[in-house]
């Protein structure tokens, strides 16, 4: 068996399980809807075709949400029904939201490692605003925001990043503090001062915590810009386009929008990895 097989052959294994799990439970949830369309005395393979091909089914297949998501994919980019269209606008509130993060989370982190009072104040701060439900937060940021003028991008830019910003400012915290302390009193040793220890012990050894807490932060910061188009009654984005099929029942565009999202979410972390492989690149194959 090569190597390739060897890595490829588990992935391929829980796909097909996934699979098999998701057609059985299509079939158990929609065989009554089914079997109230069909003629008396239909057969059991009629009845299952048939819950496999409902316009509204209550659990769609996995082939009927693969078509409606290529049906969104194929619309016009202009179009409110383009998944594409919707995906660029959640995504725009996830870059920003993701980079004010970034920034918030290392400047506390640095703060957090090298003043004794930030670490005792801020970091316990910082944990408890995790516990507070995001669905719960949303909407009164909506509207403290809204009644000072700020709507659109700015409070979903910012519920994004007031969820992502925890693992940056965690991870950071721990690569700031991984240095040993006898590389710390080497460096003591050739008179090195704050900011020498911090620019070539410190920082260099953040990298390697960094980048798994972007690969994190960028999911969480796709999952802030979809809750917070739930509250603010927008007509675009994933989260307007989940909440818009649910009202109207519509089944299959709901799990193509999920879709979707699971799909972007996976670009997000994609894209911390390629940064994460252009560090690499020039730090000479090291991180």
């Amino acid at each position: 068996m090569t190597e390739a097989v060897r890595r490829t052959l588990p992935v391929i294994v829980v796909v097909v399980g996934l699979l098999v799990v998701w057609y059985a439970a299509a079939i158990l949830g929609d065989l009554p809807q089914a079997r109230d369309l069909a003629t008396p005395g239909a057969a059991p393979t009629t009845l299952v075709r048939m819950a496999l091909a409902l316009e509204r089914p209550l659990v769609p297949a996995p082939h009927q949400v693969a078509a409606a998501l290529i049906a969104g994919l194929v619309q016009p980019l202009n179009s409110p029904r383009s998944l594409i269209y919707h995906a660029a606008v959640t995504a725009s509130s996830a870059i920003v939201g993701f980079a004010l993060a970034f920034v918030l989370g290392i400047a506390l982190a640095i703060g957090i490692v090298n003043v004794r009072i930030f670490d005792r104040s801020i970091m316990p701060w910082i944990i408890a605003s995790q516990t507070v439900p995001a669905l719960a937060v949303a909407p009164m940021v909506v509207v403290v925001l809204g009644n000072a003028g700020l709507t659109g991008l700015v409070p979903k830019a910012l519920i994004a990043a007031w969820l992502s910003f925890f693992p940056i400012v965690t991870s950071m915290v721990a690569g700031l503090r991984s240095p040993e302390r006898i590389q710390l009193d080497l460096l003591r040793t050739y008179s090195a001062g704050g900011w020498d220890v911090f620019a070539r012990l410190r920082w260099p050894a953040s990298m390697a915590f960094l980048f798994p807490g972007m690969k994190i932060a960028a999911s969480l910061a796709v999952v802030g810009a979809i809750v917070a188009e739930l509250p603010t009654g927008a007509q675009a984005g994933l989260g307007a386009r989940l909440l818009g099929a649910s009202y109207y029942g519509q089944t299959l565009q709901l799990w193509a929008a999920l879709a979707m999202a699971s799909l972007l979410a996976v670009a997000a972390v994609a894209a911390a990895d390629a940064a994460r492989a252009v560090l690499v690149r020039a730090r000479g194959g090291r991180l």
